[in-house]
């Protein structure tokens, strides 16, 4: 009431029988443990387990989220996409390989969901004693599909496993054999020599009494990025301007192009260089046809050597000094080839996978090969030949895709000997995006098998050694064109998802892991700076796997695939290191004389500016790959079968298989195109 002090009420306990009421209206509520110390200890373990629930619960939340985001961002990638050109084609023709893989991938799918219900339901062959026990369609289809496939499934699989393994193991050795002679050549410092010692310094360049006559083709088709730096890097070749003639063979069908080239050769012809311009009006052949038609000039006689470049490739001056030398003294030597090196290895994750891959290729087989069997194939480009074993061989041929395999072989039989120099490289470029990669590897791997089938009569009539016979088909053909992409493709792309569904025929953890990675090693340790990327490149070799099984057969059987040639796109990288590249040449060789193209006169500058104000830049489009993304979804519906059956290391192979065949398949690797 007004005018009255407040009092405050006291607090009140009151103790009836033996309960005990406390008020603790004015008091802290953490004082709380302070009272129940016994209960405080005796709560713990379950906050502590509440605290691990939250947490898990945390985590799957996240986990969610982040799979709903990522099938969203396929979902929308798909839609945005486009099928590639070789997609809508096998569409047309409706490829038998995908059709295979589409109805693998829906029997896989219902194959999953009977498995999970019967994982629920505990359905077991083994306690069925009574057919009348059965109940229903679906159990009785599932008991049915059991007793099948211990009988009759499970056997036939091992014995296709079994094979697999046996060629899996048997590429295995010789790789392993392969990387032990390269081991021994480089502990001994083995290396081609040259006959007679080195040679005498030329005091006078302009002396060409002792330097023989050397053709230097480049054949090209719609070049339009690089076509300047191959002509510049040929035309900047240290050998006697009369004793070399640089032939430029151009197959584009663009004008624009065709005058950009033209422009080029007639300004290094300006500056004294021996230099010719050819077009065909008909592509017939492709390079095999192109260079067919430029060895028929009559001026060709006067040449003793030829070296071809790609419209990539930018060979170092000294190229031809550091490889010719060695045909003298050594009348049996038909090819020098180099080495490539890449410009754009470290791009993006798809230039670091081939550059393994390659690295592997020259440094290990190619020399290997040179070295002890004095055969290896041919690259196609930054290599020599003897104009004599071109000719003795047969010249080039337009039956297959592979012009440079096909006369390789042929000198071969013929008698003709190679040296590999790993030490003489030349700087080209590397495909940046998949589509331009796949159809480059559909090539190569059809190729082979086209020439393997027009070559059998002749190695096995030819007069070399049974052990060059033996070299040729078994190794050089059968295991390394033949068995590597078939039994890559069979068993872990198959095989390996099938035994999640029939588990009697389970593959053992040495082939699923141990093995694979320990030769996914092996072909690292030519590129050293490569083992980080150890797991991705062995996902993505076995990814490229349905690629260069498809090619195998199309090849092998001539399908219609076979035969077709895809110029594989440029992006003028190599470009950007011509300036830096030519000061140091220039740093080099100060005292001499030399030849220096004007990036401004190449037309480089122009090219570029041309594209930015004529053409707009596009957007870039990604692609999706039918085979590609059924694989995924196939390896990871036996992802989910095997994670029923606690398969471990087997799911998290499936799993990420899977997820690497996912990202191909939508185009998420490499570059895209415009």
């Amino acid at each position: 009431m007004p005018g009255k002090e407040m009092t405050t009420n006291p607090v009140v306990v009151t103790i009836e029988n033996p309960s005990v009421e406390i008020d603790f209206s004015n008091s802290n509520t953490n004082t709380n443990s302070s009272f129940f110390p016994d209960k405080q200890k005796a709560s713990s373990p379950k906050q502590f387990t509440w605290v691990l629930v939250i947490k898990a619960y945390r985590a799957l939340y996240y986990l969610a989220l982040g799979m709903k985001a990522t099938f969203l961002s396929a979902k929308k990638r798909i839609l945005l996409s486009e099928v590639s050109q070789e997609e809508e084609e096998e569409a047309r023709t409706r490829g038998k390989l995908y059709r295979f893989l589409r109805a693998f991938l829906a029997i896989s799918m219902v194959a999953l969901v009977i498995e999970i219900v019967a994982h629920y339901k505990k359905w077991n062959l083994g306690l069925i004693h009574n057919p009348w026990e059965i109940m229903g369609l679906v159990q009785w289809s599932y008991m049915a599909w059991l007793s099948f496939r211990v009988d009759y499934a499970a056997p036939t699989l091992i014995m296709l496993s079994n094979l697999c393994i046996v060629l899996f193991m048997v590429q295995s050795i010789d790789r392993v054999v392969q990387c032990i002679g390269c081991f021994w050549i480089k502990c001994k410092g083995l290396k081609p020599e040259l006959v007679g010692g080195e040679e005498e310094e030329a005091s006078d360049v302009e002396d060409g009494s002792r330097f023989p006559m050397v053709l230097v083709q480049i054949p090209m088709c719609n070049e339009g990025e690089v076509y300047d730096q191959s002509i510049g890097a040929a035309c900047e070749l240290d050998w006697p301007r009369d004793r070399f003639l640089v032939q430029v063979l151009d197959d584009s069908d663009d004008e624009n192009i065709q005058n950009l080239i033209r422009n080029e050769v007639w300004s290094w012809k300006q500056k004294g260089v021996n230099i010719i311009y050819r077009h065909r009006f008909l592509r017939t052949g492709y390079k095999a046809g192109n260079l067919k038609s430029a060895m028929a000039c009559d001026y060709v006689k006067d040449y003793e050597f030829v070296t071809i470049f790609d419209a990539d490739f930018q060979p170092s001056p000294d190229f031809l000094k550091r490889t010719v030398p060695h045909f003298k003294g050594n009348p049996e030597l038909g090819l020098v080839q180099a080495r490539w090196i890449f410009v754009n290895k470290d791009e993006n994750l798809l230039t670091r996978l081939q550059n393994i891959n390659l690295c592997f290729h020259f440094e290990v087989e190619q020399q290997v090969n040179g070295m002890y069997l004095n055969f290896f194939g041919f690259n196609g480009t930054a290599g020599v030949w003897r104009i004599k074993a071109l000719e003795d061989s047969g010249g080039w041929l337009e039956r297959t895709t592979v012009e440079d395999m096909d006369i390789a072989v042929r000198a071969h039989l013929n008698g003709w000997k190679f040296i590999f120099l790993n030490d003489v490289r030349a700087l080209c470029e590397l495909p940046e995006s998949y589509m331009a990669y796949k159809k480059q590897q559909h090539r190569w791997h059809s190729g082979p098998m086209q020439l393997f089938r027009l070559c059998l009569p002749d190695i096995l009539h030819s007069k070399i050694s049974m052990g060059k016979k033996f070299n040729l088909i078994f190794l050089f053909f059968l295991l390394r064109k033949l068995v590597l992409p078939f039994y890559s493709f069979t068993l872990f792309c198959v095989i390996l998802p099938l035994t999640m569904f029939i588990p009697e025929a389970e593959l053992p953890l040495w082939v699923v892991c141990y093995v694979p990675i320990f030769m996914s090693f092996l072909n690292i340790l030519p590129s050293p700076k490569s083992f980080p990327f150890l797991i991705p490149y062995l996902l993505f070799e076995n990814t490229m796997s349905v690629t260069k099984f498809n090619a195998m057969v199309s090849g092998l059987f001539q399908l219609g695939s076979s035969y077709e040639w895809v110029v594989t796109k440029k992006t003028g990288r190599a470009s950007e290191s011509d300036l830096v590249a030519l000061g140091e040449r220039e740093s080099m060789n100060s005292g001499q004389e030399k030849l220096t193209r004007r990036l401004s006169e190449s037309g480089l500058e122009m090219l570029r500016k041309e594209k930015e104000e004529a053409v707009p830049v596009g957007k870039k489009k990604n692609m999706i790959y039918r085979k590609e993304l059924a694989l995924a979804f196939l390896l990871l519906t036996a992802a989910g079968r095997s994670l029923l059956s606690a398969h471990g290391m087997h799911f998290y192979f499936l799993l990420f298989q899977g997820l690497a065949f996912l990202a191909v398949g939508l185009d998420l690797i490499g570059e895209q195109i415009n």
